[in-house]
């Protein structure tokens, strides 16, 4: 489908992705703001993403591996345990409530970002709180791709040079790996490697 931003004027067509996902097979999940603006750099957002990742993580019976929270962007390494838990169900059930909190939070508190993220989409418009399609997404299935998948996501953050060491980045399974507790959120213990 064909997009038009009214800021801009800039069309963009929206890619039709597959999703090929699979019990057994662990799927790294990258997914980004709209026009990567950094609305992930607020402990309120990132705060509203945990909340919907526990409550997609329920509901659409997949385990969580790692994450990070970076300011505009998002890392997640999940492995659906069930045939049903799409990985695209499992990217909307998380996006998707998010996006409604931040948009409704920005037409209260900071009217003046909704004319940069009102697109028209034919002849409706919308409000984009992530940036359109899938973003860059992969299944692994060997144990080392899926470790340095893990030592990717972790790094991000000192990669960007916001923290000098991945677990000093509280908005990332680092932590839990390191068993520097508390932490957001508890990984599920179905890695091969954690099983004890």
């Amino acid at each position: 489908m064909k997009y038009r931003d009214p800021l801009t004027g800039e069309t963009f067509i929206r890619k039709l992705r597959r999703d090929s996902s699979e019990p057994g097979v662990a799927f790294e999940l990258t997914f980004s703001c709209y026009r990567r603006f950094q609305f992930l750099n607020r402990d309120r957002t990132r705060e509203w993403l945990i909340e919907s990742l526990e409550e997609a993580r329920t509901a659409l019976a997949f385990d969580l591996w790692a994450w990070v929270i970076m300011p505009e962007h998002v890392h997640l390494l999940v492995y659906p345990r069930v045939s049903e838990a799409s990985i695209g169900r499992i990217r909307a059930k998380i996006k998707e409530p998010v996006a409604r909190q931040a948009i409704a939070w920005l037409t209260n508190h900071a009217p003046e970002w909704l004319p940069r993220i009102t697109i028209q989409e034919g002849k409706r418009t919308r409000r984009r709180f992530w940036q359109p399609g899938g973003g860059y997404d992969r299944n692994a299935t060997e144990l080392a791709t899926i470790h340095a998948m893990i030592e990717y996501i972790h790094n991000n953050p000192v990669r960007r040079g916001l923290v000098d060491r991945a677990t000093d980045w509280e908005w990332s399974s680092a932590r839990w790996y390191a068993e520097m507790l508390p932490v957001r959120i508890q990984m599920d213990r179905t890695l091969p490697m954690l099983i004890e």
